[in-house]
């Protein structure tokens, strides 16, 4: 018995001793995290989330006020063609104007932009829209008879055509759907309840003008369609706004205009819608009955070329 005694001493002893070093070892790198300049001190840091030594002076890096990269400015938006200014034309009667950015909403135009006159044929182009947007809604198809009617409509101003569209689309409720749906603030429908005599100011004429470009008007499926439509616009309706830009970009504006006698004022009111690229104008004027429409024709496209930015 006093033998194995003996032996359970001697194995025992060097279990000890390898527990001894294992302590030891653990203390010296415990001490090696916490010595500075340790290679073991930045990962102890790192972990603990404290600030990573100057191995040149053993003192924390406070990183907190280096400079931080300065994000790359957005480019500026080009300029329109259109100047902010106001102008003092040699034209009878009333007039005003309206030029719509639509990439960020600006309004610039005449200070008396918000004053409202009746549209005649330029509200044709919300008519069609409008009828086009609620067959879309309903999921119908209008059948290509109806879509040759709206072609007459926007390219030919054809009267008859427009006042049935007027009709199916519950006449004054449409023009209450192009205040909610385009956002006009000046306008709406006439006393009477005829599409000639509703009420239009220029800025809001540029505004319905955003609204059919940017799909609001005729809904997704038929935009392009109408902008197709208008921008091909021909015979006595096709003057104005775009008539003052180069030949080569004509033919990308689309245009509504319209143009009417007012026998019971003794009026001539004649309006142009235009949509560009990046913006949309109205322009409107009254004057004389016994001036005649081209006067007020010419006017549109006079205005316009007031307010355009000389070439570069």
């Amino acid at each position: 018995m006093a033998g194995s005694r003996r032996g359970d001493r001697r194995n025992a002893t060097p279990l000890r001793l390898a527990a001894v070093a294992a302590i030891l070892i653990g203390l010296v790198l415990v001490s090696l995290r916490l010595l500075p300049g340790s290679p073991l001190q930045s990962a102890a840091a790192s972990h603990w989330g404290e600030p990573t030594p100057d191995r040149s002076t053993g003192q924390p890096t406070d990183r907190s006020n280096r400079p931080k990269p300065t994000p790359s400015p957005t480019p500026p938006l080009e300029p329109l063609p259109f100047a902010d200014q106001q102008i003092d034309l040699d034209i009878k009667g009333w007039y005003a104007w309206s030029v719509l950015d639509t990439r960020t909403g600006k309004i610039i135009g005449s200070e008396n932009m918000d004053e409202t006159s009746t549209t005649a044929s330029l509200i044709k182009s919300w008519i069609v829209a409008d009828y086009l947007r609620k067959a879309a809604e309903a999921g119908q198809t209008p059948s290509g008879a109806k879509l040759a009617d709206a072609t007459r409509i926007i390219r030919d101003s054809d009267n008859t055509r427009a006042e049935q569209f007027y009709n199916s689309i519950g006449r004054s409720a449409s023009i209450k759907r192009m205040v909610s749906i385009c956002k006009t603030t000046d306008s709406g429908p006439a006393a009477d309840g005829g599409w000639s005599r509703t009420n239009l100011s220029p800025r809001d004429t540029a505004r319905l003008g955003a609204c059919i470009k940017d799909g609001r008007a005729a809904g997704p499926k038929w935009t392009t369609w109408l902008l197709n439509e208008m921008r091909q616009v021909r015979g006595a309706g096709d003057f104005g706004i775009r008539k003052a830009f180069p030949a080569a970009e004509r033919k990308t504006i689309a245009i509504k205009n319209g143009w009417v006698d007012r026998t019971r004022e003794q009026e001539m009111h004649v309006n142009c819608l235009a949509i560009g690229d990046n913006w949309t104008m109205g322009v409107m004027g009254r004057y004389p009955v016994g001036m005649g429409y081209e006067y007020g024709m010419k006017n549109c496209q006079k205005i316009t070329e007031a307010v355009l930015r000389p070439a570069t």
